[in-house]
């Protein structure tokens, strides 16, 4: 096979006709350091062979940059905009031979240091593994790393480690090493309840206060059941933790989570109503297995479920603090370049403490498959999903998402620590699984699909309408100035006060959600776009005259948002001043006018907050609050606000003025 040709001092091409005069050499594995000014640009060409997978990445030392990837004719092949500071990686791969352009764009007229640097130039690989590797390019090296694994038929097809498990002391990722698989532990906790219901110590259908009779009675029985698929109605707990401004890491007890639920004054729902994602559930459900054996939950789960499987490396960690041997350490990209250390959650255990290796995890995959411990009725009932009251699936069953992907059934539960990431899908049909691991907070979660893609490739259906243009695909021929009549904000309709703001500057065509860095976007068509390095894309639905009142956003499902009109004035905005307490989380908040936009501020929150409107008395903002509803009383006069940020909902601050 052909080798790349020598990498060359070029020509930059843009659009085929403009010359860049201060284009660069790069060479592979030569770090290039440089520094940015406003308004510049720096070009980079590699004089490339066809079929070559080109990595590299910019370290944004102290400026937020946009990467282009240029091909032969001038067109775009990739453009690359993610995190502001840390690493920006990108991959490109080529379908021709010529002079290929990077260009180092800094975001916004920003200004500051950077470095360059391309690790990997190679032939784009033919083999799955070798598809694998490359997919893994960022998580390789003295990086933050990942593990991945493929199983079909009891053999391995695949297993493979990359990067480091600790940073501090040069610890590489490897075989045994322990992973913090976040909410993947779900379903271990729904088994071990499987099997106490099997020996008749518990109910899966009796009213959870049967087993913990301090929690309160509200209209609707709350059951065993509701607590472990999502339907229960309770308040999430770490949602409403970060509403008080507290970190999120610190260690929270099972009784501090009880004390929280007896402070809700009524449910969110109707028990059984609505699918609504909470780790409360399962931290009740883990003081229930205390209870019911009179066994702390880390050793009951070794002695009933770990040892009996085989096991023997996987541990529950029930406080953020535990020492766990081989484990890996979680971080993130630190806003002064470079990587940072993160905490886990607090609060965990059954509901996301789990931790293990790649060899215990296909372990429990076999006895998923043909279970040895427990029963075959154990997994199907884990791996049905759950009526609510409606007749409405919710693809949910037990510990477990039920669905099909691309013709195949599939049962999955990933996890998200602060920075930990994990996936483990099997697909029953053809005995089949994927596992990914990672202690990187930015870790691809859509790499456990695209190793399905490769591995399965056989057995899976393509179902184009399902598909997201990639940064690799070429832009829809488009005039930038068509979509100033979509440009404006949409609110999410199954997340209130979750806000995307189109807008353009120049040809540059982005988006912005609330709380989160700015995305370009790509044309593909006159209506459909695609969301540059994240896998998802938007659907206008344009009137006649060309203008849009409704969007479609297309991730992870299909999700309505709705354009937002209102527009609040000067005056409208200062009413709404005013310091408001709430008694259920004991938090208070300052609304206050800051520069002409209303913001609000909480002790333990660094950080001021802005509220943008999207409707009368109703206010967007970020996490830990995504949405602020203002009540009135009869006179009209605001008498306190409802704070919702998805899976907690409708927590009251009163007015400190109002009696």
């Amino acid at each position: 096979m052909k080798q790349c040709l020598s990498i060359l001092i070029g020509v930059l091409i843009f659009s085929g006709s403009v010359l860049a005069q201060d284009a660069s050499q790069l060479k592979q594995g030569e770090e290039v350091n440089r520094s940015l000014t406003k308004g510049s640009e720096h070009n980079y060409t590699l004089l490339l062979d066809a079929d070559m997978f080109v990595f590299g990445h910019v370290d944004q030392k102290s400026v937020d940059v946009v990467i282009k990837i240029m091909g032969p004719d001038g067109e775009l092949v990739g453009q690359f905009d993610g995190p502001a500071r840390g690493q920006e990686s990108f991959r490109f791969s080529t379908e021709e031979e010529g002079i290929y352009a990077i260009q180092i764009i800094p975001y916004e007229d920003g200004e500051g240091e950077y470095s360059i640097l391309i690790p990997v130039i190679e032939p784009v690989a033919q083999t799955p593994e070798g598809k694998v590797d490359q997919m893994m390019s960022e998580y390789s090296g003295e990086v933050p790393g990942a593990a991945v694994m493929v199983l079909q038929d009891g053999n391995i097809l695949l297993q493979r480690s990359y990067g480091m498990a600790n940073l501090a002391y040069d610890l590489k990722m490897h075989d045994e090493t322990v992973h913090n698989i976040g909410s993947t532990s779900k379903q271990f906790l729904t088994f071990g309840l499987l099997l106490l219901q099997e020996q008749g110590k518990l109910f899966l259908d009796e009213d959870v206060r049967v087993y913990i009779p301090e929690l309160p009675e509200f209209d609707h029985t709350v059951t065993l059941r509701h607590l472990v698929n999502h339907t229960s109605g309770y308040r999430e707990f770490l949602n409403l933790m970060a509403m008080t401004g507290q970190n999120m890491s610190q260690d929270i007890s099972q009784e501090k989570v009880i004390e929280l639920v007896q402070n809700q004054p009524e449910l969110q729902n109707e028990p059984g109503a609505e699918f609504n994602y909470n780790n409360t559930g399962y931290v009740l459900m883990t003081e229930v297995i205390e209870r019911v054996t009179e066994t702390d939950f880390p050793t009951w789960m070794k002695k009933n479920v770990f040892e009996p499987i085989g096991m023997a490396h996987t541990v529950v960690r029930s406080s953020p603090y535990q020492i766990v041997e081989n484990r890996s350490v979680g971080y993130s990209y630190s806003e002064d370049g470079g990587f940072r250390e993160v905490t886990d959650l607090g609060g965990a255990a059954g509901a996301g403490g789990i931790h293990s290796t790649m060899g215990d995890l296909k372990k429990w995959i076999e006895n998923l498959l043909e279970p040895t411990v427990g029963t075959e009725e154990m997994v199907t009932e884990m791996s049905t999903s759950f009526k609510l009251n409606s007749g409405n699936e919710t693809g949910y069953g037990l510990g477990l998402f039920v669905e099909e992907y691309k013709g195949l059934k599939r049962i999955q539960h990933g996890g998200a620590d602060v920075a930990h990431r994990s996936m483990l899908m099997v697909f029953p049909e053809i005995n089949g699984a994927v596992v990914t691991q990672s202690n990187f907070s930015n870790f691809d979660g859509n790499i456990a699909n695209k190793i399905a893609d490769v591995y399965y490739s056989a057995h899976l259906q393509e179902n184009e309408s399902e598909e997201t243009p990639d940064e690799g695909m070429a832009a829809f021929e488009y005039d930038p100035e068509d979509f100033q009549p979509l440009t404006g904000r949409y609110e999410l309709s199954i997340m209130p006060g979750f806000v995307l703001t189109f807008d353009r500057d120049g040809d540059r065509l982005y988006t912005q959600a609330t709380n989160q860095p700015e995305v370009n976007i790509t044309a593909t068509s006159d209506s459909t776009f695609s969301l540059v390095g994240v896998n998802a894309s938007v659907t206008f639905h344009r009137n006649e005259d060309g203008t849009a009142d409704s969007l479609t956003l297309h991730q992870n499902g299909n999700h309505l948002a709705k354009k937002i009109e209102y527009e609040p004035s000067f005056e409208e905005l200062r009413s709404y001043e005013g310091r408001y307490f709430s008694e259920e989380i004991d938090t208070i908040y300052d609304i206050v006018m800051e520069d002409s936009s209303l913001t609000m501020k909480t002790f333990l929150i660094k950080d001021s907050m802005p509220l943008e409107a999207t409707n009368e008395d109703t206010f967007s903002s970020g996490f830990p609050i995504a949405e602020v509803k203002f009540i009135r009383n009869e006179a009209g006069n605001i008498t306190g606000f409802e704070a919702s940020n998805g899976r907690t909902r409708g927590v009251f601050f009163k007015k400190w003025d109002q009696n």
